[in-house]
């Protein structure tokens, strides 16, 4: 039974001009897409089976990331069903140079696993057995709720 940390993923993406809107800041879809990437990544880590994406519970764009700067995306599954996970997702701006990083969008996608046959499979049970586990899965709960 996996636990929330090892569910725990981070990647970066340098935003560069062929992922910019007209205000030369990443375009909200491809932010979206680099989310969506991730977000699968930890939903498979937990399952050990494919994952699709099924539905985006409410997606906030607080800032922009501009050109040049990272776009630094973290996922972790926090909750699931019996063939669905729930994935809490945040991404940052990150200042290349310093590494100083400010929240601008923040998520929680499902994803459906699939068996070998392409239909939704069972999930195991996600495992709470570290305080950083406990930490991670009570602040999604709570941003869904408050969202």
């Amino acid at each position: 039974m996996p636990t929330v940390e090892e569910t725990f993923i981070e990647n970066r993406h340098r935003v560069q001009p062929n992922h910019t809107n007209n205000y030369e800041t990443a375009h909200g879809g491809i932010v979206m897409k680099w989310m969506d990437e991730v977000g699968a990544m930890a939903a498979m880590r937990f399952a050990g089976e494919t994952c699709v994406t099924a539905s985006i519970d409410q997606m906030n764009f607080r800032r922009p990331i501009p050109q040049g700067d990272t776009a630094f995306i973290q996922a972790y599954v926090f909750d699931h069903g019996e063939t669905s996970i729930k994935v809490r997702l945040r991404a940052f701006r990150e200042q290349p140079r310093s590494g100083e990083r400010t929240l601008t969008t923040e998520s929680v996608f499902v994803f459906v696993a699939l068996g070998d046959d392409g239909k939704p499979t069972e999930v195991p049970e996600l495992t709470v057995d570290s305080e950083l586990d406990a930490d991670l899965q009570s602040d999604a709960l709570e941003w869904v709720e408050n969202e």
